[in-house]
């Protein structure tokens, strides 16, 4: 008949599928003696890179006080609206400052956007993991929770150094 295609004749290997079986079994021979990376959590603690994405927190300069000027960038950029900024003005070199700065991280989905559109590294991708609430205002985390000394975020501020 002219116009349709002739199928492939498959020899008898083909038709009783064997090469892919083999193929299946030298797959699973490889793969089980391969090193186990399991890890026995929580009596061996996993150790993040500095790409991880763990929880956001605040920087906090040596003085004492906060990178964030209030801009609210990271609220409007949070696809989750899991972060609350409320700026109040001060009589310092920064003229803004966070008077209510709220995550509430049962919304936050660790995505990094306020990480990265934040104009002052003020707010950055930790390596914290274990997160346990007891109840819903627990998972609110305010500014006393948030704020994390700038020496703890060495490693993670070089990473983002370098795609600047």
């Amino acid at each position: 008949m002219p116009g349709k295609k002739r199928e492939k004749d498959l020899n008898i290997l083909q038709k009783l599928y064997i090469p892919e079986i083999a193929k299946g079994l030298l797959l699973t021979l490889k793969s089980m003696f391969k090193p186990n990376v399991t890890l026995q959590y929580p009596e061996v603690k996993f150790e993040p890179p500095a790409s991880y994405r763990g929880r956001p927190v605040l920087v906090q300069e040596k003085n004492g006080i906060e990178r964030c000027v209030a801009c609210g960038l990271c609220s409007r950029v949070c696809p989750a609206l899991a972060i609350e900024v409320q700026a109040s003005e001060t009589e310092n070199e920064k003229e803004r400052y966070p008077v209510k700065f709220e995550i509430n991280m049962l919304r936050c989905i660790f995505c990094g956007f306020c990480e990265e559109v934040c104009p002052e590294e003020a707010i950055v991708m930790s390596k914290d993991y274990e997160l346990v609430f007891k109840n819903r205002e627990d998972a609110i985390y305010g500014k006393e929770k948030l704020l994390v000394p700038v020496m703890e975020l060495r490693d993670r501020l070089e990473f983002l150094r370098k795609f600047k």
